[in-house]
């Protein structure tokens, strides 16, 4: 199985806010990544507009429209604005992640069954739309088949932790933890995604153990190498991970 690439365009968007003349384009970039065989863009609209605005979540769906065979994600809290993008805009996936309004960046996954009675309404508004959804998560096996009983259609696995073993001792303890809630997650007819902190150092050693990982959401660490290698360099670099990870590790 090929795991698609989906780049989020947050921090180009960080940038471009810190000044008044709209440079750097997200357009141009995300016109970049898709030219270099980029499988989709992902953004996260938040409340407060840090990054991602309400308006760039138009110009990127607009200009999608041009590339019939990708995917559009949008990511953020149900509670908060996310529906009324999704309403909208009717993306190909919507990643219901639990935020509140003013956090740093997303930290943890949804909790069952906490979470269940005011999730299943909006779930089924989304798969109603034709809109795909996507449960942000912590990899914990138990989770995943309450995670489908609210209908969802995936989980994205939070990262994070697994990032910050990879290349300590705790990587092989983290990585099984992974690919035990992968494992849960598909046997409850659920796909998997994955995302956060992930990078060209680390993302080989995590599909290769994680099998089956549909699609993977990076931005920060892509946008960083950007910064270094451009966009087109980049990308190609991280979709090479995903193919060395189709490769049996000698």
């Amino acid at each position: 199985m090929k795991t698609a690439l989906s780049v989020n365009l947050n921090k180009v968007a960080l940038v471009r806010n810190t000044r008044h003349l709209g440079i750097p384009s997200l357009t141009r970039a995300a016109t970049q990544c898709l030219q270099a065989g980029a499988h989709g863009i992902t953004v996260h609209p938040r409340p407060d507009e840090r990054h991602i605005r309400a308006q760039d979540v138009f110009d990127l769906a607009e200009l999608l429209k041009g590339w019939p065979d990708r995917e559009y994600n949008i990511e953020g809290n149900p509670f908060h604005n996310l529906m009324d993008f999704v309403r909208q805009v009717r993306p190909h996936q919507a990643t219901f992640v639990p935020d509140s309004e003013g956090q740093f960046t997303s930290d943890h996954g949804w909790s069952f069954p906490a979470d269940a009675d005011r999730l299943r309404p909006l779930i089924a508004e989304c798969r109603a739309l034709g809109v795909r959804v996507s449960l942000f998560m912590d990899p914990l096996p138990a989770q995943m088949a309450l995670a489908r009983t609210v209908g969802a259609d995936r989980v994205e696995l939070y990262t994070e932790p697994y990032a910050a073993a990879w290349g300590q001792p705790g990587q092989d303890e983290q990585l099984r933890r992974y690919a035990a809630a992968a494992r849960a997650a598909r046997d409850a007819g659920l796909g998997v995604n994955a995302g956060h902190d992930l990078s060209r150092d680390n993302l080989t050693d995590f599909l290769r153990a994680v099998p089956d990982v549909a699609e993977v959401s990076i931005g920060h660490a892509l946008i960083g190498d950007a910064l270094e290698l451009g966009y087109t360099e980049t990308v190609k670099g991280y979709l090479a991970c995903t193919d060395a990870a189709r490769v049996r590790a000698p």
